[in-house]
């Protein structure tokens, strides 16, 4: 009976998943999320006899609490994605314990986000919350992807993240929220890492079908948090103010891991990856062409806001 494709291909990169896991353990630091936390300028709120949440208690601007939001919420829908990576990588040998390490890391995220956002009064504590009910009850679902779109994907989307809270974070010119988000950036940049490893070792093993998978989760990236309430908007906002826009995405995300893979210059291609890299070469430019005029249209506005007087926040 021949041995159907997944379980080959758990088989054969079972040996770089526990040579990266290891080299992960190795290189990932304990942190606390409670040392990034200024918990002394906590106070309660109105119903322990408190101060209710107002704007103006906010010192980040409304873009910055935006960005911080969506990030958080990106977070909060982690049992989604541990059901997700579960299910692509399963819970045996050293899949199954990277599985856990890596939902227990990401689980500090949204701790340390939270108690911040909380402490320092940044945002609207109730809007955060019925927003975090409703981005956890729409859940998030890769539509069972194979295994190797799977790694593909974290491999793109953990590396837009880690951009994603570095950006903020330098944008709330607030040097404790700054510290925050350099920490969880680091944590995404060793997962990504570790999934870069894995599609590298993939296309050494099955490099036609990994190169399918990698033009088609370039083509059809879209972040996790795409089911926050009102993400388009919100994701616009944080484009206009660079902290995550397709010229961010296409020269710091997806090129640099095409060029670690060496994608265009891989030998060995069958008529379906070469296919795909044709397919994805034509797109990449295309994502270029678009970044750039995304940049001269938001260069345009800006210049004749300001002729007006009008700042953005």
């Amino acid at each position: 009976m021949p041995v159907p494709e997944t379980t080959r291909l758990l088989h054969e990169l079972e040996g770089t998943v526990e040579e990266n896991l290891n080299r992960h353990l190795a290189a990932a630091q304990e942190w606390m999320p409670h040392e990034y936390v200024p918990w002394s300028q906590g106070r309660d709120f109105a119903e322990l006899g408190g101060e209710a949440w107002d704007p103006e208690q906010s010192r980040v601007t409304p873009i910055a609490r935006t960005a911080l939001e969506v990030n958080l919420l990106t977070e909060d829908n982690l049992p989604s994605y541990h059901r997700e990576i579960e299910r692509a990588f399963g819970r045996d040998g050293a899949w199954g314990t990277w599985v856990h390490r890596w939902t227990a890391e990401e689980g500090r995220h949204g701790i340390c986000i939270r108690d911040y956002l909380l402490v320092t009064r940044a945002v609207d504590p109730v809007e955060l919350e019925r927003m975090r009910m409703e981005t956890m009850q729409a859940g998030y679902d890769t539509g069972d992807k194979p295994l190797l779109n799977v790694c593909a994907y974290v491999s793109f989307q953990e590396l837009a993240t880690r951009l994603s809270h570095r950006n903020t974070g330098r944008y709330t010119q607030d040097p404790l929220a700054e510290r925050l988000l350099a920490r969880v950036s680091t944590d995404e940049n060793l997962h990504m890492v570790f999934y870069r490893n894995l599609v590298k070792a993939a296309l050494e093993i099955s490099p036609d079908a990994m190169m399918r998978a990698i033009t088609d989760e370039v083509l059809n990236f879209a972040m996790p948090g795409a089911v926050i309430p009102s993400f388009a908007r919100k994701a616009a906002l944080m484009a206009k103010a660079g902290i995550y826009d397709l010229r961010i995405h296409h020269d710091d995300v997806v090129q640099p891991l095409l060029r670690y893979w060496k994608v265009f210059d891989l030998t060995g291609l069958g008529a379906v990856g070469e296919a795909a890299r044709e397919e994805l070469a034509t797109f990449i430019k295309g994502l270029d062409t678009q970044a750039s005029r995304f940049e001269e249209r938001r260069d345009a506005t800006a210049a004749r806001r300001a002729a007006r007087g009008i700042v953005d926040l």
